[in-house]
């Protein structure tokens, strides 16, 4: 056994802190360690090449990178292996950039460093040549979210494969198509979209699926299978033409802040082209049903389940925007329906029937906040100033008023701009409520000081974008702590997610103007692509597996596995599909028998890592924690990006799963004299693995009850990847067990 162990520099960002020359040196004093050195940037070009050649040089079997983030580069370093002729699965990360030189300083960072590496040079003694697993791929897309970015990637998909759109409204075109015009050109919004959405709608490769919700997704990269749920719209689409005149004239209900009535045309280009009745308003009058001339209304209809597989998914699902119920303080949104020539006013500015005269904007309404929303949506500023343009453009005596914090709308000649046009800006955040008809605004003019209170006839809230995370759980996508679904990586990454096979499009990851949303559309159908377009992919062999001569055929391990990927065989023994098999490892920590192990996150890597770290106490108290790799061990890596620093005292092993943690691992480590041990997966009830927590849960509950007196030594911890106030869990179970462990001497 010949271990090659390679610490990276990374400029400063490792090398300012930790001492990566005496680190290298430390590691040749590692048993089986044949080769040790520091590299200024391994992932370059250069540096890869050197330790390639080290690789062939010194005959080494086994790599350990002492770098950044596996969740990073592990990629890159399993490509040079496989380069090198080594099978790219002899391969262990040491995470000493965002877990340690970033978060941590001076002698402590070095000794959690040492103790890193000696933990990866344990694991690299168990590692075993893998093979990659075939998966045949099911050549079909589905793109959850009929807007902008979902029609883009729906359109530059079906030019190669099947696509089936799934869009939760009764008409696709999301919030664009209620826009009154775009920036810059000041084309209409619609006149841009509508052909669009008939060409998706035509589009022969293209099954659009309206008024509809993805229920449920099983399966895995390349064999997805998803359950889709059509609601009724109480309208036959056949016979429906779309006129609306008789029976939206017929219902008594208006919704005023939806700006309809109880039966409506969602927009006037609607597609389909068919009415549709919000149940949660109708009353049961019957009065469309006698009105419509062509029978359309039908309150028969029911809920009509779908099942389609798929190879990828897309999720393109937006923002969501809160709206006023209000007559004289409106949302954008809603002024934006208001301008629109589709609109319920037909283009003309309209409150109560009359011109409102006296005009104020409200940025940031809601967000830049910590008791709102602490974010910047991005396009609010921009958006205000094309109304603002707009209105002084139709109507030149309005009094235009804009309240702002900054100015952040980058393109200045629109700034400039409305500025000669004599709209008046405010730097301040004003208060706003409503009077005898006026919307009042009470704010501080923070460039010269003053205390002011103005009445107006309408003010405009800019409320912020807010992230739509309602199919997080269904499809075991990330959440970041601002509610939008969560990319690989923020940079290299951005329309990637922790579930292979499932991508973001448009400002269902983070806030986005129409442009972006179109560029991240066509990037995530190029990755849906390359997938559906194999004839096979390959998928890591991360599997679990049976050791026949131990199982005793008890169907723990059947019933642990969310993913039907585990049956009992004819010889009654326990026999695993590494197909269907997403490697979560629950059935490994359930198995009463130590029947089943990893092939990679094995039972006796994972010891070795544990004894490794016992070693040498190099932290008092010193923690052990198993972070799930999805949630937890991203959390701890996003720490480190935002260098959110926490106590030293932790050392980190990554599982797949909190399930993956089998209770002996834990009696193992307090005896082995480490003073505590955390379990931190996702958060209850959004596992990636079903219910790999919960069942994470459950083990450490009984565990703490058999460790009676002791059982203080054990926390779990539940967060999700965006989550860095999994620090603050770690700063409290160190001074609780410090305090512990005072009391016991």
């Amino acid at each position: 056994m010949r271990i090659g162990v390679f610490i990276c520099h990374c400029g400063l960002n490792i090398a300012g802190v930790i001492d990566v020359e005496a680190l290298a040196e430390y590691a040749k004093s590692l048993p089986d360690v044949a080769y040790s050195t520091a590299i200024k940037y391994a992932c370059s070009d250069s540096g890869l090449k050197e330790i390639a050649n080290a690789i062939r040089e010194h005959e080494l079997d086994r790599v350990v990178i002492v770098a950044c983030s596996p969740k990073l580069h592990e990629h890159t370093f399993r490509n040079l292996l496989e380069d090198a002729g080594l099978n790219p699965f002899m391969l262990v990360f040491a995470n000493i950039r965002e877990q340690c030189s970033w978060v941590h300083s001076g002698v402590e960072a070095n000794l959690k460093a040492r103790d890193l590496v000696r933990m990866a040079v344990a694991r690299a003694r168990h590692l075993k040549p893998l093979s990659k697993v075939k998966i045949p791929v099911k050549r079909s897309v589905l793109v959850i979210g009929g807007g902008v970015a979902g029609i883009t990637a729906s359109l530059l998909l079906a030019n190669f494969t099947k696509v089936y759109l799934v869009e939760k409204s009764p008409t696709i075109g999301g919030h664009m198509a209620l826009l009154n015009e775009v920036f810059p050109t000041n084309d209409c919004s619609i006149c841009i979209l509508a052909p669009k959405m008939s060409e998706v709608w035509k589009h022969p490769n293209i099954d659009v699926i309206t008024n509809a919700e993805v229920k449920e997704v099983k399966g895995f990269v390349g064999n997805f299978r998803v359950k889709i749920v059509k609601h009724p719209r109480f309208v036959d689409e056949e016979k429906c033409k779309g006129c609306i005149e008789f029976c939206s004239k017929a219902c008594p209900i208006w919704i005023p802040n939806e700006m309809r009535k109880a039966i409506y045309l969602p927009i006037p280009q609607a597609i389909p082209m068919c009415a549709v009745i919000d149940t949660n308003h109708c009353i049961g009058c019957m009065l469309c049903v006698s009105s419509c001339p062509e029978n359309a209304i039908n309150f028969e209809q029911e809920d009509e389940e779908i099942e389609v597989d798929v190879g990828a998914i897309i999720v393109a699902t937006g923002y969501n925007l809160k709206v006023k119920n209000s007559k004289n303080v409106i949302t954008l949104m809603q002024l934006e329906r208001l301008l629109s020539a589709s609109g319920p006013t037909k283009g003309k500015l309209l409150i109560d029937g009359k011109t409102p005269k006296k005009i104020a904007f409200v940025l940031c309404a809601g967000s830049r906040d910590e008791k709102g929303k602490p974010y910047c949506s991005k396009v609010c500023c921009l958006a205000t100033l094309k109304n603002a343009f707009t209105i002084k453009r139709r109507y030149p005596d309005a009094e235009i008023w804009i309240f702002y914090i900054d100015m952040r709308a980058y393109h200045e000649e629109l700034y400039k701009r409305v500025q000669r046009m004599g709209v008046k800006f405010v730097r301040g955040k004003p208060r706003v409520r409503e009077r005898n008809g006026k919307a009042v605004l009470t704010f501080e003019d923070t460039l010269s000081g003053c205390v002011r209170e103005e009445e107006f006839d309408l003010a405009v809230l800019a409320t912020p974008m807010e992230g739509n995370s309602e199919l997080a759980d269904v499809l075991g996508v990330a959440v970041d702590e601002n509610g939008f679904l969560m990319p690989s990586h923020p940079k290299l990454k951005p329309v990637e997610t922790n579930v292979r096979g499932i991508f973001l499009a448009g400002a269902a990851g983070s806030p986005m103007d129409i442009r972006e949303s179109v560029e991240s559309a066509g990037l995530a159908s190029a990755k849906a692509l390359e997938i559906v377009m194999a004839e096979d992919i390959e998928s890591d062999p991360f599997y679990s597996f049976v050791c026949e001569e131990k199982c005793i055929g008890c169907r723990i391990c059947v019933r642990s596995c969310d993913f039907k990927a585990i049956r009992i065989n004819e010889h009654k023994r326990a026999e695993i599909n590494p197909s269907a098999c997403l490697g979560c490892g629950v059935c490994v920590a359930s198995c009463p028998n130590d029947a089943i192990d990893m092939n990679y996150f094995s039972n006796s890597a994972i010891l070795a890592e544990i004894d490794a770290l016992a070693e040498e106490k190099n932290a008092d108290p010193l923690i052990l924690m198993f972070a799930c790799q999805f949630c937890a061990y991203s959390a701890l890596d996003l720490a480190g990006v935002l260098k959110v620093q926490y106590p030293a005292n932790v050392r980190t092993i990554m599982v797949p799963c909190s399930g993956r943690v089998k209770p002996e691992w834990i009696v193992h480590a307090l005896k082995k004299g480490i003073d505590g041990v955390i379990v931190a997966g996702c958060r209850l009830g959004e596992c990636h693995f079903g219910s790999g927590n919960f069942k994470a849960k459950s083990r450490v509950e009984a565990l703490k009850d058999l460790l009676g007196d002791d059982a203080w030594r054990v926390k779990a911890v539940w967060r999700s990847a965006g989550e860095v106030e999994i620090t603050e869990d770690i700063r409290e179970f160190v001074e609780e067990v410090r305090r512990w462990k005072e009391r016991s001497k």
